[in-house]
């Protein structure tokens, strides 16, 4: 039950209230030591407030004393003012000095009622404002409450306005690009361009030219002048993943970019200066690839000036829900789906799941979800976790109606795990898409390609 804080030096009207606000929990002041202390102890969203307190019975000025010491201690509070019936003066006051609303005497519990009601559900939603607005890390992009990751997030807001070059090191998946954006969101290159390239993703053959690009003629079809990754990042930020793939030739050639902060583009004589934040990431081992002589030692030492370790999902507590709450909303406005949340077994088989492919992991399960869900809230069915044993299915002896129930999960377990392709999702049942198109329509399945 919610807490409500009522403060008033009269037993018979703590008396009425208490009894009218049965579906609170009820704590009880009568003066304004007493309030701050409950306010301080039990942290209530609402209080209601007499202004009339001792030892100024007749006026308001302990009354708005203790408003102003409530709202100082505790801002976000909805304080309901209780006033005589002749006293609308110190009313307007109590509300210019930060007061939710006020009611003038005599007591209407109906009325009391559905003003407290109000002030708890107002109360509610800034509350959740609040928290998503911390929770998304909004400025810099970091979404998360635990520990590790308030950590991370320091340490990015340190190094960002700093020229220090940066290794971030994390599994695959736990999202070194979004901390690698955040260190450039944090900084003040933040309105020049923020360029990402994947160093395992692009043939050995083609790298030297994605990154430091080349002149005209420089090879057969370079039929024009075209600037590298590193140039396009002039005063921006580069981001350069799974550098441990880089090859080991070019390496040197890097190293002379960090070094010099000036690059050659192929088939060029002429030396360019640049302006780039450099960072890095990788979920190799570096150190052991210096001694096997596939990493360049003194690139090693140049690209980890400071070393960032992101944590894996699994270590990071009550992210893992923070993080699908906020991607369940994120997909729900893209796909344009009616789900407000999770269900409880939703919730339970999120908690319950090692997650090792970390945050890619969980987006994938979430977007999956979103589509494949049929009502307000997501199941741990929709997530794909069928075999979950918080999942509670009724037994029906019915063959009809089992065979309708196994076909409906399977239809809906394989488009979970095709990511939303039918032609896959044909594939892992065995059947032609019209047969697949015609089991959705017969199930009534809720299905968006």
């Amino acid at each position: 039950m919610d807490k409500l804080l009522i403060i008033d030096d009269d037993k018979g009207i703590q008396k009425q209230l208490k009894w009218s606000l049965s579906d609170y929990d009820v704590v009880l002041a009568s003066d304004r030591e007493s309030a701050i202390a409950a306010v301080r102890r039990h942290e209530p969203k609402v209080v209601t407030l007499d202004l009339g307190l001792p030892p100024d019975e007749a006026n308001a000025t302990e009354g708005l004393a203790a408003l102003q010491e409530i709202l100082t201690i505790a801002p976000h509070t909805k304080v309901i003012v209780i006033t005589g019936n002749e006293d609308r003066t110190n009313a307007l006051k109590a509300i210019a000095a930060g007061a939710y609303d006020f009611y003038q005497k005599p007591i209407d519990s109906d009325v009391i009622n559905v003003i407290i009601s109000r002030a708890f559900t107002l109360a509610t939603i800034e509350q959740e404002n609040r928290d998503m607005r911390a929770v998304a890390g909004s400025d810099i992009g970091i979404i998360g409450n635990s520990e590790s990751i308030e950590r991370l997030r320091t340490m990015v807001k340190r190094i960002a306005p700093t020229g220090i070059t940066a290794l971030l090191l994390g599994e695959s998946g736990t999202g070194k690009e979004v901390t690698a954006n955040a260190v450039h969101l944090a900084s003040d290159r933040k309105k020049k361009p923020f360029i990402a390239i994947n160093c395992a993703s692009i043939p050995e053959t083609l790298l030297e030219s994605e990154l430091f690009g080349f002149e005209k003629g420089a090879f057969t079809g370079a039929h024009k002048t075209t600037k590298g990754k590193i140039e396009c990042a002039e005063g921006g930020t580069l981001f350069l993943d799974e550098i441990g793939d880089m090859p080991f030739n070019l390496q040197a050639k890097l190293l002379r970019f960090l070094q010099e902060k000036c690059i050659e583009r192929l088939g060029g004589r002429q030396e360019i200066s640049v302006d780039v934040r450099v960072v890095c990431a990788t979920n190799q081992n570096l150190e052991e690839m210096v001694k096997e002589k596939t990493f360049r030692e003194d690139l090693f030492y140049r690209v980890s000036e400071i070393t960032l370790n992101i944590p894996p999902l699994r270590d990071r507590d009550e992210d893992v829900v923070i993080l699908a709450q906020y991607f369940l909303q994120q997909y729900a406005l893209e796909y344009k789906r009616n789900v407000k949340g999770f269900s409880d077994d939703g919730i339970s088989a999120i908690r319950a799941h090692k997650w090792p492919g970390n945050i890619r992991e969980l987006q994938n399960k979430v977007k999956s979800s979103v589509i494949m869900s049929t009502g307000a809230q997501v199941t741990a069915m929709d997530l794909g976790f069928f075999d979950f044993e918080g999942t509670d299915y009724e037994l029906n002896l019915n063959l009809r109606t089992v065979r309708e129930q196994a076909e409906s999960l399977a239809i809906q377990k394989a488009y979970a795990l095709s990511e939303g392709n039918m032609s896959k999702t044909s594939e892992l049942l065995g059947v032609t898409r019209p047969t697949l198109y015609s089991l959705i329509e017969k199930y009534n399945l809720t299905i968006n390609e």
